[in-house]
């Protein structure tokens, strides 16, 4: 992990710095990973209720993060640009298409279910109006 990020500075000339996390990207993290790669997706939504229990804080914007596959290894690295807080239900089509996954209505029920899933492990319920925190991010590297 640390070779990885180290081949990016190199390469990005970053400086005094490091990155915030290494995480795979939902239920479908190589999908998902490869959808980064090929720059289709350079956007993501996660549930605000998820920082807020584990008491960490969301994204801000400059944060470097790492994208893993299934096997967690490093794919590419990625930089947040913006974060916004909203309803759920205030996702924007135009956000979605960021996304790259597909339509709204396949964003809407794949998040419904993957926020579903994960509330019940904290004896939550989904709700369309949840808060979720919307980033938007580019790619700035990979060995591909």
């Amino acid at each position: 992990m640390h070779r990885f990020w180290t081949e990016c500075c190199f390469a990005n000339s970053i400086e005094k710095t490091t990155f915030k996390e290494a995480f795979q990207f939902g239920a479908s993290p190589d999908w998902l990973a490869e959808l980064v790669l090929t720059g289709k997706k350079t956007a993501t939504t996660s549930g605000l209720f998820f920082y807020e229990e584990e008491n960490e804080p969301i994204p801000q914007i400059g944060d470097y993060s790492i994208v893993l596959n299934s096997k967690d290894e490093p794919i590419a690295v990625i930089q947040v640009q913006v974060v916004e807080v909203i309803p759920m239900n205030r996702v924007t089509p135009e956000f979605v298409q960021l996304e790259g996954e597909g339509d709204y209505v396949y964003w809407w029920d794949s998040h419904k279910a993957f926020f579903t899933k994960e509330l019940h492990e904290y004896n939550q319920t989904f709700s369309p109006d949840m808060l979720v925190v919307c980033e938007h991010f580019r790619k700035i590297y990979s060995k591909e």
